[in-house]
């Protein structure tokens, strides 16, 4: 299986402008530059659109892990926090952090921490990443 995605851009770092579009359709020609990226500009940037993927692919992950526990969730809620620090006259992503609320009724506390942390290390998403990830997860009642 293969997805695809693309980016078109104009013009200088500071100046230009581009535009960022997915195969699904989920993304058609939505702006992003400079100020999206490093301002409050409204569009998207390449950090954002990564915290998305993960903690979709995460959420996901653990969805079927929590199934082959024999648990299901009524509701899993993940936010992840990407962080893009200056190194030596660029950057990196050097961190993600993602922070999950889960209602799942009738959960064992042992099998859903479990669940979490295979989710955490095995989601795809989790192996392409060369960062820090962290993880604070919350069991609601």
């Amino acid at each position: 299986m293969k997805k695809t995605a693309s980016a078109h851009w104009q013009g200088g770092i500071k100046d230009g402008k581009g535009t960022l579009s997915t195969q699904s359709g989920a993304l058609r020609d939505s702006p992003y530059g400079f100020n999206t990226r490093f301002a409050d500009q409204p569009g998207t940037n390449p950090e954002e659109l990564i915290g998305a993927a993960h903690a979709g692919c995460f959420s996901m992950a653990l969805s079927k892990e929590l199934g082959d526990a024999g648990m299901t969730a009524q509701s899993i809620d993940t936010q992840a926090e990407v962080t893009l620090d200056k190194v030596d006259g660029g950057f990196e992503i050097s961190a993600v952090h993602l922070s999950l609320r889960a209602k799942i009724p009738g959960a064992d506390r042992a099998a859903f921490e479990q669940a979490v942390a295979t989710a955490k290390s095995g989601c795809p998403v989790s192996k392409v990443l060369n960062a820090k990830i962290t993880l604070e997860a919350v069991l609601e009642d």
